[in-house]
């Protein structure tokens, strides 16, 4: 008789189901233009938050299959439809990478906050989440692209430093106000219908 030791699949039913449903939510709000919410300063992107809704649900794998999806819609959307910046989102390290990491700090930040506070958890996932995909997606455009990114922007090299990161302040604080929000919302309605 042979002894055969049950192995765990890499993901369960529902995490399947998760990853696909999440990573479309993510992919429809990029493909109709309802991922971006317009704010007196700027736009901010709300594409990132299926990924971190996915991650405080069903932990760090998921989130960050999630994350793979968004930045790979991310990369193809920028090569069927090309803009000032798709130079750098052509690269990986820039629009999938980042995106993919977001799983990995949402879920660990949601299970590092130690409260009671569930909202605090969840606020702290999603802040920690939305500012990952900030940060890392203009860090690496300025880490690779610093030149390219001020020529696109009409701007000196000296100044592309500068540039990128008030783009990440003033974007970041927004997405990142806004991601807490809606993940909190989502996230403690649907721990209120699994129980």
């Amino acid at each position: 008789m042979e002894n055969r030791s049950k192995q765990t699949p890499f993901l369960g039913v529902r995490q399947i189901t998760t990853v696909g449903m999440l990573s479309a939510i993510s992919i429809i709000l990029g493909i109709t233009g309802y991922g971006f919410v317009p704010l007196p300063l700027a736009k901010a992107t709300i594409m990132h938050v299926p990924v971190i809704i996915g991650a405080i649900l069903e932990g760090p794998k998921v989130g960050m299959l999630i994350g793979f999806m968004f930045g790979a819609f991310s990369l193809i959307q920028n090569v069927m439809s090309p803009n000032l910046l798709s130079f750098a989102f052509l690269n990986p390290l820039v629009s999938v990478l980042p995106r993919v990491i977001i799983g990995f700090t949402a879920y660990y930040s949601y299970r590092l906050v130690k409260s009671k506070n569930e909202n605090l958890r969840i606020a702290a996932a999603a802040a920690v989440g939305s500012m990952t995909n900030t940060i890392g997606v203009l860090g690496m455009i300025y880490l690779l692209y610093a030149a390219q990114y001020a020529e696109a922007k009409g701007i000196a090299v000296t100044l592309a430093a500068k540039t990128v990161f008030g783009v990440a302040y003033t974007n970041g604080i927004a997405e990142a106000a806004v991601a807490v929000i809606i993940t909190t919302a989502v996230v403690l309605s649907v721990k209120k219908i699994r129980k």
